[in-house]
């Protein structure tokens, strides 16, 4: 992840192990690789090495959606789930329902970026739930400013890939 800046635009350090990235059709998300829309529009399996007795949080946020030469530590949300049983994504709570990417005609590619953070114990999010619908509310979110309020730490997974309008 050090290579496409997502450190330090992100994240503070890279995690311990690669969250691993499914898509319909076995396509795998690897570091940086691209994916066409068509193959990230529905959200996928993401597995890690997980102690079945914790709780994560997943999120996948795009860190361009701003403007890929200023960040400004801001993203765009695009699937938040917290309070996962081990990797049952299913039966953790929804608070940002998938949303695939669609960056706009002519802005180059954009990383979309996969965490996962374990919980010091279940939380209760005060944020409110966004459904696909929802499109201004997932802007000008902040992965780090999410986790110090939730004091979540580093993450302990992730993965990402790039993705731009065909």
């Amino acid at each position: 992840m050090l290579t496409s800046e997502i450190i330090p635009d992100v994240i503070d350090r890279t995690p311990e192990i690669d969250a691993v990235v499914t898509y319909a059709n076995d396509v795998k998300v690897n570091e940086g690789n691209e994916l066409t829309l068509s193959q990230a529009k529905s959200a996928p399996t993401v597995q890690w090495n997980a102690d079945p007795d914790k709780l994560y949080l997943l999120a996948m946020v795009d860190p361009d959606a701003a403007s890929t030469s200023n960040t400004k530590s801001l993203q765009r949300q695009h699937w938040l789930v917290g309070n996962i049983p081990g990797c049952n994504i299913e039966k953790g709570d929804l608070l940002t329902e998938y949303n695939g990417p669609n960056p706009p005609q002519g802005a180059g590619f954009h990383r979309y970026v996969f965490l996962v953070y374990q919980q010091p114990e279940e939380i209760t999010f005060t944020e409110p739930k966004l459904t696909k619908e929802s499109r201004s509310e997932r802007a000008n979110f902040s992965i780090r400013k999410f986790a110090e309020k939730y004091n979540l730490g580093e993450p302990f997974a992730g993965n990402f890939f790039q993705a731009k309008k065909d």
